[in-house]
């Protein structure tokens, strides 16, 4: 060993394989109780009659009649969903990654807002827009453009859109964090060597960016075939998806097997949809980088290559139409900063206009709403059933971020920090509870819990929400402790202290902000989880999201709109206090 080398790694400092992979046992043992085991149990029914004897008789009543035709309907719907995500997203996450400043970052907390705030309260929010009384058709109407109001509620595009909407923000965040990687020398290197702006896109950064594309691509499609709220309360018959036939044959035809095997199928398509991914256009993990070898490779050469050229030549005509720009001036930002505007206009605004509803004095959700009035939140104030249910959220969802957080956190050490055999694997296993549909999930877990007798109960919630929590809290203190300067560490070790000391006084101030950003995502994603408490929580103690969602069946009031308006307020809040505590962190390190 060099000198070098036994200065880098001194004798005394504290060795981490060992501990790396004891780091790791409770978040292992924690998914394979509550998330492998029970789905597989849940699975296995599908091949087992009620006398026990192995049967194929539901697969082939989930191959044939109304449960295929669903099964078909939600591969087309997901198809939809996916290429229109893809392509408003990619705009935006491009925008992002190549400006700074103030309203960049504005974008970026409006891209969030919808991620933040509760599925329900989107899925209100568009049914406000869309509704023959709603925003649109009023509009319209008023303005002449149409006689009659049209029908933009229930049926395929309210579907499309709404889910679109919802999905969005998960979409840019998978195509951002790998255009910021990127070598912005890039542009420059190919400018030099004489090549045009559109060229240089296709050629260069698109194909690099190409893995974040496919990464939002595949998780988009994943997640769609298991919604059911948009489909629920803003589609037809016609609209139904998996998710809803699979909910239907638990709650009102008792049928576990085809569920199961219904099941089973999803989980199929999720597994030959990656593969078809990675052999036809060339990525080897959702994460990596793109194939350049093979015929995949060759594909996309050839198919960039003509999208430059032909990019290169509308821009041409159009610079012959238009005033030429003087020399050395920096060219327009306009044909970007345009549609990328409209898009996040259309990710922020249909939640903000449930706000003036939440006010109004009528008995009904209407666009304009009649009169000013504070009666439907003090009917939310005042009714024991909501206000039991916040509670119930709340409470459940702190826990479930402490327990995901104590649980993730030391997993994301482990992660970043050991070695030892069997490492590649263990991320992709923490991350199968968001690959796998969330109606599987919650399907299993309830069928798991009715055995064990955890079904009502609030441990059983916060299980159940812990099982999708916990990959948020280890993917943030990834990427935080990734910008961590591990030498601090070595020095303080140096010097004597313990490894305990050296992260109380020292790693943890440092990742401090990232350690609030995993709780807060851990609570989110808790406090707006409504698939698990459809199963958990049966009856009329139950979370905000189910009390929500069971209004929204019975009688869309007002009321729900107070509630929107209470739950947009308080993400705006965390939004507002995590930026706070960032700029705070950033300002403390600059000092």
């Amino acid at each position: 060993m060099s000198a070098v080398e036994h200065m880098e790694r001194p004798a005394s400092l504290p060795r981490f394989r060992l501990g790396g992979s004891v780091l790791l046992l409770p978040v292992i043992a924690f998914l394979f109780v509550f998330f492998i085991y029970p789905v597989v149990s849940m699975l296995a029914i599908s091949g087992v009659d009620n006398s026990g004897n192995v049967t194929l008789q539901f697969y082939q009543q989930a191959l044939t009649g109304r449960a295929f035709s669903v099964f078909l309907n939600t591969i087309s719907i997901s198809t939809w969903i996916t290429v229109i995500t893809v392509l408003l997203s990619y705009p935006v996450a491009y925008y992002l990654a190549n400006n700074k400043g103030r309203a960049t970052n504005l974008i970026l907390i409006i891209v969030l807002l919808p991620f933040w705030t509760s599925v329900l309260v989107r899925a209100f929010a568009w049914m406000l827009l869309l509704g023959r009384n709603g925003v649109i058709n009023s509009t319209m109407v008023d303005l002449g453009i149409l006689e009659v109001p049209a029908d933009l509620l229930f049926n395929l595009f309210s579907v499309v859109l709404s889910s679109v909407h919802a999905l969005m923000p998960v979409a840019v965040l998978s195509m951002l964090s790998t255009m910021q990687n990127i070598d912005r020398n890039l542009h420059s290197a190919a400018a030099t060597l004489g090549a045009e702006p559109g060229d240089t896109f296709w050629r260069v950064f698109f194909p690099i960016s190409f893995p974040g594309v496919a990464s939002a691509a595949l998780v988009t499609f994943i997640v769609s075939m298991g919604i059911f709220v948009q489909p629920s309360l803003l589609g037809s018959p016609r609209e139904t998806m998996i998710a809803q036939l699979i909910i239907q044959q638990i709650d009102e035809l008792y049928n576990w097997g085809l569920a199961a095997a219904v099941s089973v199928m999803v989980l199929a398509l999720s597994i030959v949809i990656i593969v078809i991914f990675d052999r036809a256009l060339g990525i080897a993990t959702i994460a990596g980088s793109q194939q350049s070898g093979g015929a995949s490779g060759k594909a996309m050469r050839s198919i960039t290559a003509s999208l430059g050229t032909a990019t290169v030549a509308v821009h041409k005509a159009i610079r012959r139409i238009l005033p030429q720009r003087k020399s050395g001036e920096p060219p327009a930002r306009w044909p970007l900063a345009v549609p990328t505007v409209l898009i996040v206009v259309f990710l922020a605004a249909p939640t903000f206009f449930l706000i003036p509803v939440s006010f109004t004095g009528s008995n009904f959700i209407e666009w304009p709403p009649r009169g000013y009035s504070l009666q439907w939140y003090e009917a939310y104030f005042t009714n024991p059933i909501w206000r039991e249910a916040t509670v119930r959220s709340i409470v459940v969802g702190l826990i479930t971020a402490g327990f995901s957080v104590a649980i993730g956190v030391p997993a994301a050490f482990a992660l970043t920090r050991s070695k030892f055999k069997g490492k590649g694997l263990v991320l992709p296993y923490i991350l199968l509870p968001l690959v796998a549909p969330n109606i599987i999930v919650a399907l299993a877990l309830f069928y798991y819990f009715s055995k064990i007798g955890l079904v009502g109960t609030d441990i059983g919630l916060i299980i159940g929400h812990t099982v999708f929590a916990v990959p948020y809290v280890v993917l943030t203190m990834i990427a935080t402790l990734a910008n961590y300067d591990q030498r601090l560490d070595h020095a303080a070790w140096t010097l004597g202290a313990r490894p305990l000391t050296t992260f109380r006084l020292i790693t943890l101030p440092l990742i401090k902000v990232g350690f609030m950003t995993s709780f807060l995502f851990a609570f989110v994603r808790s406090f707006d989880e409504v698939t698990v408490a459809l199963f958990i929580s049966p009856g009329l103690t139950t979370t905000l999201p189910k009390r929500m969602w069971t209004e929204a069946h019975h009688s869309v009031e007002p009321t729900l709109a107070a509630v929107s308006t209470i739950l947009i307020v308080m993400v705006i809040l965390v939004i507002v206090a995590s930026e706070l505590l960032k700029r705070r962190d950033l300002g403390q390190k600059r000092a």
